[in-house]
């Protein structure tokens, strides 16, 4: 059976029209896997010399062990944001003589098989190898080894235990933060020392071999709860439960001064509160509001003028890069509709464009207190958010026509990549380097104010010339509406 499961996903991977048109995103994919090999192939290999040297009087052994807490940390922060339950389709076979348990086990046992878990291995490996090299004793290493891979699997279960508890959350990533930070300031102000406690953990079952039972333990829990999990979910009706929720209306009547495209602003608004990913997209606004203080604060920061144009093309245009990159995908489950209607296009991108606009022109007033580390950053903000308006939106509109991915609102709203593709990885040199570059260069060879006016001048080029540019993309549009619609009908 599970030959016969192995069989229906290959097929399914491989005769899926994405397959076809994300060729460069998947080969994208596999130069940035290759890339990340080589890098902990080479830490591996290099990790014993770079902890003798940086700790001459210690045990490199002991040294290791001290700091997987932090990859511990790391690595579940980062499975929690980009690795994804493998899934199949599974309605199908709830019709079948098939065992619930046989499919549950098919889909954990691949999870198993995930790159996130044979990554580490490309570093701990090569170490091992290193430490037997070195004289450490062989059998000590190798059940250091064995722990470790144990562990990964471990980590790679209980990521999804997560999930599972958070899944239901517009903000689901919050959990996870608040837990990571805790343990790291237990850590860093020497409450409670983890970085000790799991060395030595680690270092225990290293020493004495019988102690591995109780990773292995952890890890069969880990494994049967969440078996436990998706068995209780695997039924054929358990999609026919709609969760009835209570809808706020809200006084919309402010769009109706925006003429034709008024009815489509109500739409998107609607959209944006009602639905978890647009809802939390929403909340997140305020990331791009407080994304400065990260840097002004530091004197070091200050000083680099060409990021204070990054930052303030990344913290007004926030809500512009999130949701613009999307355009037209959110609208994906009832494109078939809307484009059945008798509606210009033209206002369809337009109501789009005023959020957009309006979303910059908000960022930016609220990051004028930023002028308290200096005004020429406030400036800077200033001429980021015009070229925003002028150039960005734009830019963005006219990489929406190429987009072909469907997007399901419903599915869990932070840090989900479904619906991406490579436009949304293309995109982004447009967006923030080129004008990042641009205003480096200039303000090195000419001054700050040759690279301020620049922007501005862009950016106004790009308001005076809208009416023209929205043609051209609306053109596109069109030329792609029947493309887009075959896209939006299938499944991702």
């Amino acid at each position: 059976m599970i030959k016969h499961f192995l069989n229906l996903e290959w097929k399914q991977y491989f005769r899926s029209s994405y397959w076809q048109k994300n060729m460069a995103i998947n080969i994208l994919m596999v130069f940035l896997a290759l890339y990340f090999v080589v890098i902990f192939v080479g830490l591996g290999f290099g990790l014993l010399f770079l902890l003798k040297k940086g700790f001459p009087e210690q045990d490199p052994f002991v040294i290791a062990n001290n700091y997987l807490f932090y990859w511990i940390i790391g690595d579940l922060l980062m499975r929690f944001f980009l690795q994804k339950l493998p899934v199949m389709s599974v309605k199908p076979l709830l019709t079948l003589p098939i065992k619930r348990s046989t499919v549950v086990n098919f889909v954990l046992g691949k999870s198993a098989l995930s790159f996130f878990n044979f990554l580490p291995l490309f570093a701990i490996i090569p170490f091992s190898i290193m430490l037997i090299r070195d004289g450490n004793d062989a059998s000590m290493v190798l059940t250091w080894m064995l722990t470790m891979i144990i562990v990964v699997l471990i980590i790679n279960f209980l990521n999804f235990i997560i999930e599972a508890f958070s899944a239901e959350s517009e903000l689901s990533f919050l959990p996870i933060i608040g837990v990571v930070s805790v343990l790291f300031a237990l850590n860093y102000f020497e409450i409670l020392p983890m970085t000790t406690l799991i060395g030595s953990a680690f270092l225990a079952v290293a020493h004495n071999p019988l102690f591995i039972l109780i990773p292995i333990a952890i890890l069969a829990l880990c494994y049967k709860f969440n078996f436990n999990i998706l068995k209780s979910k695997l039924y054929l009706d358990s999609s026919l439960k709609s969760k009835v929720t209570e809808v706020e209306a809200s006084d919309l009547s402010w769009t109706n001064r925006f003429g034709d495209i008024a009815p489509f602003m109500q739409l998107d608004l609607k959209l944006i509160w009602r639905n978890k990913r647009t809802k939390s997209m929403a909340m997140l606004l305020v990331i791009g509001v407080l994304y400065g203080l990260f840097f002004y604060p530091q004197p070091m920061y200050r000083e680099m003028t060409f990021m204070s144009a990054f930052i303030g093309i990344f913290s007004t245009g926030f809500f512009l890069i999130n949701f613009g990159q999307f355009i037209p995908a959110w609208d994906s489950g009832y494109y078939k509709l809307l484009m059945s209607q008798n509606i210009k296009y033209e206002q369809y991108l337009r109501s789009k464009f005023i959020l957009m606009v309006m979303s910059v022109v908000i960022l930016f007033v609220l990051g004028i207190p930023y002028v308290y580390f200096g005004y020429k950053i406030l400036i800077a903000h200033f001429a980021a958010a015009i070229y925003n308006i002028g150039v960005n939106t734009h830019v963005i509109l006219w990489g929406g026509a190429f987009n072909r991915k469907k997007i399901d609102l419903d599915k869990k709203a932070a840090f989900n990549y479904q619906g991406t593709g490579a436009v949304q990885w293309l995109i982004g040199i447009p967006l923030m380097i080129v004008p990042m570059g641009l205003f480096a260069l200039i303000n090195w060879l000419v001054g700050f104010g040759a690279a301020i006016a620049l922007l501005i001048s862009l950016g106004i080029a790009g308001i005076v010339f809208h009416k023209k540019l929205m043609t051209i993309i609306t053109k596109r549009y069109l030329d792609s509406k029947y493309k887009m619609i075959d896209a939006f009908s299938q499944d991702n």
